[in-house]
């Protein structure tokens, strides 16, 4: 039985952030846009669009459900920073007839557009099942085998499909899952990846297609390809897909010889009633979180109930329930986190300084909090702290000052006595000089009758008479 592989290749995370970096150079340099220390572009001459974002788009994309034999999954999609979602993914609880109690699982993460993914989506389960190999009475070789034969046959039909319709860009990567009562089937084909959490940890993950992966750089540099800042001629990172046609196009060379390969690689796994629950997820989430930290985290998350993002969780029954003491300990850290917003808060008030948000999230950041999930930390109470942020803002707003209605009185009264007509006849022109006409002027409160609604009493004007 093959177990999780701590001997997997692994690139040191700093050389992963540089590749990242210079995605958006690399993609430029290959569809002919210019570096930045290129000429200015010309007026007029198109540019090619950007593949991220000014902000990302975090809308995400919900779905849930129950197999009748207990298991449960959900799945979660976003479009993050890329311009669009290239993501694609099924989620099959049972395939019906003699195989109702077998279930798919796939996530499809497209790369140059979004059409061999949605294509996948919508057909590469159906030309697995129609090898007809795939029966209840599971002879895993030849289900395996079904599963390999599925993969080619499609991606022999997409790309005659290319070759006539004039295409060879866009790809996609496949991580799937295939269930039956008795055992697991594990398809990878590129770099997104699967696990297993039995027992509380990772039993078995997938291992990643990488163009420096040692058999896939042989495969690669016999097909006439290279390996350059980790990606196929510096530009493709992944070494095994379907589509991608371009990089398929050695003819005396077989279909899984290529510089990008679609053959599957098949591991079966025999089912245990320890198993808890299944991760599939694209390679935007394995490069910010490793596998026992995310298992940790969604372990502790089931007991509490810049890329395109997509994750499966596949619930077994043998998967941790909800529990009141876990509930508990969850409400009492959102106490606490809220309590220390409240005191940076004061504590910058204190000094007559604005708090923003990134100041709260790296104070909580260095701060000790007890309770915190593992595997996520404090992002993973991301939203919590942004709810306590906007509660204190607003809290602690400015707000103008309050005026008695004493002090108003004096205030207008003031403002009108300036501007009573003076003896020559002369009137103010401020803000009151309209409210009260020269014929008018108020009257203190002690001097007015009991039958005076408004304070006010005409005053009689002397006629003027001609004095010889």
């Amino acid at each position: 039985m093959r177990t999780a592989r701590r001997g997997n290749v692994e690139v040191p995370s700093f050389v992963r952030q540089l590749v990242k970096g210079t995605e958006k150079m690399v993609t430029s340099f290959f569809k002919g846009g210019r570096g930045e220390g290129g000429e200015v572009e010309e007026e007029g001459e198109e540019a090619f669009p950007s593949p991220y974002l000014d902000r990302p788009v975090l809308e995400k994309h919900l779905e849930e459900g129950h197999a009748r034999w207990g298991l449960g999954y959900a799945l979660a999609t976003m479009q993050g920073w890329r311009a669009h979602m290239e993501d694609d993914h099924n989620c099959v609880p049972s395939l019906g007839g003699e195989l109702a109690d077998w279930g798919y699982f796939a996530v499809y993460d497209g790369h140059a557009g979004s059409m061999v993914a949605q294509y996948c989506s919508q057909h590469l389960l159906d030309y697995i099942l129609a090898t007809g190999v795939i029966k209840a009475t599971e002879d895993k070789e030849a289900v395996s085998e079904g599963i390999r034969e599925g993969f080619l046959r499609i991606d022999r039909q997409m790309h005659a499909t290319a070759r006539r319709e004039g295409w060879d860009r866009g790809g996609s990567t496949v991580v799937s899952v295939l269930l039956s009562p008795r055992r697991l089937y594990f398809i990878n084909c590129g770099d997104s990846r699967a696990l297993l959490c039995r027992d509380g940890h990772v039993c078995f993950y997938t291992e990643d297609h990488k163009p420096y992966n040692p058999r896939e750089l042989e495969r690669i540099q016999n097909a006439g390809g290279t390996v350059t800042m980790q990606r196929i001629n510096g530009s493709l990172a992944v070494s095994r897909a379907l589509g991608d046609f371009s990089y398929k196009e050695v003819e005396w060379r077989g279909e899984t010889e290529q510089m990008v390969s679609p053959e599957p690689e098949v591991c079966d796994l025999e089912r245990s009633p320890h198993d808890e629950f299944l991760l599939l997820a694209c390679d935007g989430v394995w490069d910010t979180i490793g596998n026992e930290e995310l298992c940790a985290f969604v372990r502790n998350r089931l007991q509490g109930s810049l890329d395109n993002i997509s994750i499966i969780i596949v619930c077994f029954p043998g998967a941790p329930q909800v529990s009141p003491v876990a509930l508990q300990r969850e409400a009492e850290l959102e106490d606490l986190i809220e309590s220390k917003v409240a005191d940076i808060f004061e504590e910058l008030r204190e000094r007559n300084e604005e708090p923003d948000l990134l100041y709260v999230l790296n104070e909580l950041a260095s701060a000790t909090l007890p309770g915190l999930p593992p595997g996520g930390g404090i992002t993973s109470k991301r939203n919590c702290i942004i709810a306590a942020y906007y509660q204190q803002k607003e809290a602690n707003k400015p707000r103008p000052p309050m005026v008695s209605m004493a002090g108003m009185t004096a205030f207008i009264w003031t403002s009108v006595a300036l501007k009573t007509p003076t003896r020559g006849g002369s009137h103010g022109n401020g803000i009151f000089s309209s409210a009260f006409p020269m014929e008018t002027r108020p009257i203190p409160a002690k001097t007015r009758s009991s039958t005076s609604q408004t304070g006010f009493r005409p005053i009689k004007r002397k006629e003027k008479t001609n004095r010889r």
